[in-house]
Parts: structure tokens; sequence; C-alpha cells
């Protein structure tokens, strides 16, 4: 079965060419020109990944996350196109549950890697998450989660702030999709990829 995207750009040429090279690799692809059309098309087409643009008209790509997280049970991958590279945006956007942040101009072999493993590991029972996909201060971050300290216990030993410690479980979480850090650690160990 194809893969369906939705990709959500306002502007034309830039929309134009997803289109083209999306299709080109073999997906079904419907396409928005704002926010608001977007949310609709999401809730319509049931879209197996959505990329979307941040500065939009009339509903921005991080409203349009947010508000699709109220509304779905499950938002399905996401992945933010922009050329907002500042860290504030990017930290928003993986705050609101972005799976991955492609700065423009757009290096569409890269994209449709991103978009190929994101499909892959969204498929039920596929645990494609590997080790590797892990940063190294995750990984040393989960194994003190695994051995039951604390952000603010773990923030000292590592020497960086505890919302720098939150923001690591929190993406090893996304990553993991699980709900809490116990689970992640839960899974850590048993992948071997940490000693308790």
């Amino acid at each position: 079965m194809t893969s369906r995207l939705l990709c959500i750009e306002d502007d034309p040429d830039t929309r134009a060419l997803l289109i083209e090279e999306l299709e080109e690799g073999g997906y079904d692809v419907r396409a928005a020109v704002d926010g608001a059309d977007g949310l609709t098309e999401a809730l319509s087409f049931r879209p197996d990944i959505i990329l979307c643009d941040v500065m939009l008209p009339r509903l921005s790509g991080f409203d349009l996350l947010e508000k699709l997280g109220t509304l779905l049970p499950s938002v399905p991958p996401f992945i933010f196109l922009t050329a907002l590279t500042d860290r504030e945006n990017v930290l928003r956007g993986r705050r609101l549950g972005a799976d991955d942040y492609v700065i423009k101009p757009i290096d569409f072999d890269i994209l449709l890697e991103i978009i190929k493993r994101r499909l892959a590991r969204a498929v039920p029972g596929n645990t494609t998450t590997s080790r590797h996909e892990l940063t190294e201060r995750e990984i040393e971050t989960l194994t003190w989660v695994a051995r039951g300290k604390s952000s603010s216990e773990i923030a000292d030993m590592l020497g960086i702030s505890e919302r720098t410690v939150n923001f690591h479980v929190e993406n090893v979480m996304r990553k993991l999709d699980v709900v809490s850090r116990v689970q992640a650690a839960v899974v850590a160990v048993q992948s071997g990829w940490i000693r308790p």
C-alpha cells in the first residue's frame, strides 16, 4: 500500500517541487497551502506523515501540530520544513512533538531518507529504533535514570541544568515511543544499550 504524505507549504514553488519529488519517490501526496487547510486535510486524509512549514498563513505550523495533538489520539510523524534555524524555534517544535526539523533549502535525498525511516518506525510491531539513534548524552542521561536518579541529581553529576536533563529524557521517550522515563529505561536495558 502506498504511504500517504501531507505537505503543508504556502510557497507555491517550494510546494510544487515537494510534490514532484515526493511523488517520484512513490508516495501518495496531498498538499495544503496554509495551516488551516492543512488541519482539514490532516483530519480527512489521515496521512502517514505530515511535512509542514512553520511560518504559514491562518495557522502556524506550531499551532497546527498543537491542535492535532488535541484532536487525534495519535499524531502521525510530523516533520517541520523551515528556514527558522534558531534554537528556540527548534526547541519549541521538539517540545510540541515534532519528529524532525529539516532546514530549507531542502536536501531531498536527506528528506526522503528521513521519511523512509519514520515510516518504517510507524509500522505496528516494527522496533527499528536503535542505540545509534540516541545521542551519547541521551544514553548517559538514560543510564542514570535507570539507576533511579532524579533529574536534579543527574544534572549535578553531569554538570548540566535540570532543564537540559529533562529535555534529553523527553527526546529519548519520543524516540522510543514510550510515555514515561521508567519505560524508556526498561526498553534501553532490555535492548542492551545501557547497564542499570
